[in-house]
């Protein structure tokens, strides 16, 4: 799952078996930790890259069996430790953190998706190690679904990402629907737009219903945990087509009948 704004996807659900909520915990506060450096703010792009470079210096004490030098990373390399996690997915996270500090758009769909191999599937990779069930045709189902959400939180918050400079749009597909980003900036919403929106929203549910059999596949609790995900990530796509895809003046948000719906579609085999 994406690490950025998590309001919708939960992370440390109470879904998870009670072995898991600690090192899940862990692991999402080290990504929100340094998905703020990139994101949050005034400071200078400069001092953000070098932020996340301390980070990846505590990476590296733990590959090198050092101790940390701050209690986030003491208490990371001891889940890294108890769980056997590989450190690469949490030096990709960092990589994708710092292409935001100095990449603000994406030319084409290629483009997005690297970003989101590394600013999405490390997390998903990380939960199948915790749940021992990292096997090849697993890691393929969970970068699916780790993708889609990723490209979720992007189409249900293009104003907000607009706001800090970022388009994650592809440029040649807007230039293909006649979108431009004076119109972003104009909070502009009319037939192109909802076109190209249309398109990526059914591309991120054709990569969603891709991955969907992971949520089968992973079983008792790790598993509903799972469904519920899917059922949220397609929830969001399902509220902006209502929304005619006007994002701006109805940004799609989980309410709590949402959960409901969603833990009705969370059975196994629905999808």
């Amino acid at each position: 799952m994406p690490v950025d704004h998590y309001e919708n996807f939960p992370v440390a659900s109470i879904l998870l078996p009670k072995r898991l909520q600690k090192p899940v915990t862990v692991i999402y506060r080290f990504a929100r930790s340094a998905d703020d450096i990139a994101d949050e703010g005034n400071l200078a792009d400069g001092e953000r890259l070098s932020r996340l470079n301390e980070f990846r210096s505590e990476l590296d004490r733990i590959k090198n069996g050092e101790a940390p030098l701050t209690p986030l990373f003491q208490n990371l390399a001891v889940e890294i430790s108890e769980h056997h996690l590989p450190l690469q997915p949490f030096h990709d996270l960092l990589d994708a953190f710092s292409q935001d500090v100095v990449k603000k758009r994406y030319e084409n769909y290629a483009e997005l998706l690297d970003y989101c191999r590394r600013s999405a599937n490390p997390v998903g990779l990380l939960l199948l190690h915790l749940y021992r069930n990292a096997t090849e045709v697993n890691i393929a189902y969970s970068d699916a679904i780790c993708t889609s959400l990723q490209l979720i939180n992007f189409w249900q918050d293009v104003e907000k990402d607009y706001a800090i400079g970022r388009i994650y749009l592809p440029l040649d597909e807007m230039k293909e629907y006649g979108v431009s980003e004076e119109q972003i900036a104009d909070r502009m919403v009319d037939e192109n737009f909802r076109r190209l929106m249309k398109f990526q929203a059914d591309r991120s549910r054709e990569l969603m219903l891709k991955g969907a059999p992971l949520g089968s596949i992973l079983k008792g609790r790790i598993g509903l945990e799972m469904r519920m995900i899917i059922a949220g990530g397609m929830r969001i796509l399902d509220k902006l087509e209502a929304a005619a895809y006007d994002m701006y003046n109805r940004r799609p948000v989980l309410r709590p009948y949402d959960w409901v719906i969603m833990l009705a579609k969370s059975a196994p085999f629905y999808y």
